[in-house]
């Protein structure tokens, strides 16, 4: 009686799941296929998007392999690396359902947290609802320089959320169709995405989700030319 009222609250009409996903050909057949065993328990319709952004290693071929024997998995690939923020606007654009969600490919999230999302949702009526990491396995290099990122919105343009740049999110098709053109690139397009939510109205919730450490691959975000780009947007 438990599991299956557990399984009502956290039910969710239809959702899109997308993974920006760079040089991930060593996790990405992992996460998508945890990700697909949660969507069969929380979702009555749903699709998973894998964004290929440019990969240089073999994630392509890994992700058209899975999307080979399931059709509600789908493969969009760039043919240049656009960053997070262009993977992000494709992912978003190319959604079918309602809600969409999306979660970083390199496995430093369990997907399953998302019935926490779907229950916040439900219990508050939110049009977004964002993760934050608990506690950030990241570098200390890697943690300073997201104090900082973190700092300019909320100095700027009074964004007050606990973690903006998470990569594990839950939001209405309809918040992202209407706060177009999305301009900004890099670490700033979810600054842009929030801010300008935030400016028409839409109600934000916060969940806080466990960050695991990358087992395979590297990050990015770091990099210089990203944080440069980052910037100048």
């Amino acid at each position: 009686i438990f599991m299956l009222d557990f399984d009502y609250m956290t039910k969710i009409s239809e959702l899109s799941l997308f993974f920006p996903t760079y040089n991930e050909e060593k996790n990405i057949k992992r996460v998508v296929q945890d990700a697909k065993k949660v969507l069969e328990r929380v979702a009555n319709t749903w699709e998973i998007i894998i964004v290929n952004d440019g990969s240089k290693d073999n994630t392509k071929e890994v992700a058209l392999g899975l999307a080979k024997y399931d059709k509600r998995i789908r493969v969009i690939n760039h043919q240049i690396n656009k960053g997070y923020g262009g993977a992000l606007k494709t992912g978003f654009k190319n959604s079918r359902y309602d809600w969409v969600s999306f979660t970083d490919a390199d496995g430093q999230f369990d997907f399953s947290e998302i019935t926490a999302f779907i229950e916040k949702q439900k219990d508050v009526k939110a049009d977004l609802v964002l993760g934050f990491r608990i506690k950030r396995a990241d570098s200390f290099v890697r943690k300073t320089g997201a104090f900082f990122w973190f700092l300019i919105p909320r100095i700027l343009w009074g964004l007050n959320v606990k973690d903006y740049s998470c990569g594990f999110k839950l939001i209405k098709s309809a918040v992202f169709n209407s706060i177009q053109p999305l301009i900004g690139e890099e670490k700033v397009t979810q600054i842009e995405l929030l801010v300008k939510a935030k400016k028409q109205g839409f109600k934000f919730a916060e969940v806080g989700v466990h960050h695991y450490p990358r087992r395979f691959g590297k990050q990015t975000g770091a990099d210089l030319k990203v944080v440069a780009k980052s910037f100048i947007d």
